[in-house]
């Protein structure tokens, strides 16, 4: 019984697992399963000014994908998870504004799209349908947050300090010994400048300003990373953060929301691999053949770089190599060497071919041309010009050679330069021209512009060529500072003793020392007595002698007297006292500023001709002049990094004294060339000057004599210091559109 049960049992359950199967196909035929979100194409546009980049699905996304910013390399990361990609490729070009290319990688369940940009922006995006839109900002307005318009010029005491603060600022160590430095800002629209400066990174964060609880230098020495230290300061309207890492390092940065970070790591050196070399920025690939044949090889390369290579029918042999993380072009460039081989470029199409064969196909490309060039009627064109002046711009047409678009060729191995036809030294003629020898460039003053006769064929590298040199130039202000400190101190202590003899006003003998004993002259000799009573005893009605004068030497010394005096015998002995302490300080700052472009010289001067008698070979005189002024003459340069180098010759003349030659001229100069960062100040230079001067005069004798000999001798202690510091600060101003 419980046998068939259990058999019921059993048979009734495969019913129901029949049924449910049945059930679960007939559901899946009636609805269909879900299909995933996939990518299907990428492109890019330039609209009113800013680049637009549309990603186009198979179905709408249900939400914003987050995404984040890298500075350095430059590049926007959108992140899309259960995405996967139906593009057929990783790479969309576009060289378009400032974006260069677009990437779309799959990993596993996600993808991402990586805008590859040529300067650091922010982004928005939103969805549109089955579109997601992504806008770039323009740089400028990313980067330069101001309350001043292009045409203010602020100076260092005028600049707006009201800029928003800094949240945070915090560093930590990750599990493989990186360091990360992690900055909370405003908002996300804050600009960020990140450069490397030698063995230093600096972060600039431009309107911000630091509080007070994170103006410090953090030393992260003890998380065992790169990172040492950690320097934040407020310089003008930004903060400016310096990290100094040591060692072997390279850096990463990116942001996310209002959070933006920077990594510091160590590179692992492999005695193994070959050191990239300047000049190459391919990616990076491994080689490791054994004999295989260099036909081979460059197809492996082709098909790495996504470049069309082809190979002349003379490229034969075979190589040995092994390479480890080398740039692509670096491998090429070993390859060709070591074959004897070179190579032309024109767009992603690479021509190789032995060095003879090369040389001598430009060399009648070049023939050609130039044939091409003498057959061809001359055309007219008008050339409008905006920054550059039109002398210059015929000057460079009609004078010089532009190896970009024209030349020879090289029997060398050549180089590609990424981009458009390979560039070659001048063959032949070292002083060809641009144009072509029908071709003419006369310049217009009056409207600034070139009128231009040559053949078609050169006008479109005419055109090239003019549109790279007819760029704004940027300018910057200079602004000097020499400051001169005097500090004074004079100490002077004398004394004058005397004695008067009124006698004679009593009636009595004067006595002047003319005869008789124990007569005594005070402060005169027997001769001025005895001239003075006349030898006929007529008294003199008042002598006054002081037989000590060393008073303190000033004319404005305050001084004590005291009499001592006898009313019987009508004679007086006086002293007095005098005493000088003075001191004395001044500040005199002298501030030129001048507004010049990059590489122009620039003067600033205020001051006077000082006018004084010259004579000449003749006998005759005439009128010449010294300048006595504050001159400023300066030459910036500004360099790649955003520094500013500059010449300069700073002085501040003053009239000194007369002399029979005329007036002398105190001058203090400083000539020197110094690197600055923008917006920052150095000093240039300094003279400092210290002077002690000790004086005693003093009676022989009775000025040694202890605590008495004060009144016979006088003391004067006298210092003088002065000091001249020189300070220079350059400000870029914002660059003009174009």
């Amino acid at each position: 019984m419980n046998q068939a049960n259990q058999q019921n049992q059993g048979a009734l359950v495969r019913v129901w697992q029949t049924f449910l199967f049945f059930f679960a196909w007939m559901f899946s035929a009636i609805v269909p399963a879900q299909a995933p979100i996939s990518i299907e194409s990428v492109t890019g546009s330039l609209e009113l000014g800013s680049e637009v980049v549309r990603v186009n699905f198979s179905q709408p996304l249900p939400a914003v994908p987050n995404g984040f910013v890298v500075q350095s390399p430059a590049r926007i990361a959108l992140d899309f998870p259960g995405v996967a990609s139906a593009m057929g490729r990783s790479s969309v070009e576009i060289d378009q504004g400032n974006l260069n290319s677009i990437s779309v990688v799959q990993a596993g369940e996600r993808s991402r799209v990586v805008l590859n940009l040529k300067k650091p922006t922010v982004y928005t995006a939103e969805i549109q349908g089955k579109t997601l839109l992504v806008t770039l900002k323009p740089v400028q307005a990313a980067l330069v947050v101001s309350t001043a318009t292009a045409t203010t010029v602020n100076f260092a005491e005028n600049v707006s300090r009201v800029a928003a603060p800094l949240k945070d600022i915090d560093f930590r160590r990750e599990v493989d010994g990186t360091g990360r430095v992690l900055v909370t800002l405003p908002n996300n629209q804050v600009g960020v400048d990140l450069r490397q400066d030698g063995k230093k990174l600096i972060v600039e964060f431009m309107s911000t300003s630091l509080p007070e609880g994170l103006r410090r230098r953090m030393d992260v020495t003890d998380f065992a990373t790169p990172v040492k230290t950690i320097t934040t300061t407020q310089v003008g309207d930004r903060v400016r953060m310096v990290i100094e890492p040591e060692g072997i390092w390279e850096h990463s940065a990116y942001q996310s929301d209002d959070q933006f970070v920077v990594e510091v790591k160590d590179i692992k050196v492999d005695p193994t691999k070959l050191m990239p070399g300047i000049g190459y920025t391919g990616q990076k690939l491994s080689l490791n053949f054994q004999s295989i044949e260099v036909r081979s090889l460059l197809q492996v390369i082709a098909d790495f770089t996504s470049n069309n290579i082809v190979a002349s029918d003379s490229v034969t042999g075979s190589v040995t190599l092994r390479l480890q993380d080398v740039p692509w072009d670096q491998a090429l460039d070993i390859i060709l060497q070591a074959k004897g081989l070179a190579m032309t470029k024109n767009g992603n199409v690479i021509w190789v071919a032995p060095k003879d064969e090369v040389a001598a196909t430009n060399k009648l490309d070049f023939e050609m041309r130039d044939e091409r060039d003498r057959g061809e009627r001359v055309v007219d064109k008008i050339y409008s010009l905006k920054y550059a002046l039109a002398k210059d711009i015929s000057e460079l047409l009609t004078k010089y050679h532009y190896s970009g678009y024209y030349g020879g060729t090289s029997t060398a191995s050549t180089t590609s330069t990424g981009s458009g036809t390979t560039r070659y030294s001048s063959y032949g003629n070292s002083e060809a021209r641009i144009l072509s020898p029908k071709g003419s460039a006369a310049p217009e003053p009056r409207t600034n512009k070139v009128y231009v006769k040559d053949v078609p064929s050169r006008i479109p590298y005419i055109t090239r060529m003019i549109d790279e040199f007819d760029i704004p130039i940027r300018q910057i202000m200079i602004e000097a500072r020499m400051v001169e400190a005097d500090d004074t101190f004079a100490k002077a202590l004398g004394a004058r003793l005397g004695a008067i003899d009124r006698r004679a006003l009593a009636g009595g003998d004067g006595g002047y020392g003319i005869g008789g004993d124990n007569r005594v002259a005070f402060g005169t000799n027997y001769s001025n007595s005895l001239a003075s009573a006349k030898g006929d005893g007529v008294p003199v009605l008042d002598v006054t002698g002081n037989f000590v004068n060393l008073p303190a030497k000033a004319t404005n010394a305050a001084s004590f007297a005291l009499s001592i005096f006898s009313a019987s015998a009508n004679r007086f002995l006086t002293l007095e006292l005098s005493a000088l302490e003075s001191e004395s300080k001044g500040r005199v700052v002298s501030s030129p500023r001048v507004v010049t472009a990059n590489f122009v010289s620039a003067t600033v001067e205020q001051g006077v001709d000082i006018p004084y008698e010259v004579s000449t070979a003749s006998g005759a005189t005439s009128i010449a002049f010294k300048k006595a002024s504050l001159k400023l003459e300066v030459k910036p340069q500004i360099t790649p990094e955003g520094s500013v180098i500059l010449e300069l010759d700073v002085s501040n003349d003053s009239r000194g004294e007369e002399t029979k030659a005329g007036p002398s001229i105190n001058t203090k100069r400083i000539k020197t060339q110094v690197l600055v960062d923008n917006g920052g100040t150095v000093m240039i230079g300094g003279i400092y000057t210290e002077s002690d001067n000790n004086a005693v005069n003093k009676v022989p004798f009775f000025g040694d004599l202890p605590v008495v000999g004060h009144l016979f001798k006088d003391n004067l202690r006298k210092t003088d210091k002065k000091e001249l510091l020189v300070f220079i600060t350059p400000r870029m101003m914002p660059e003009t559109a174009k």
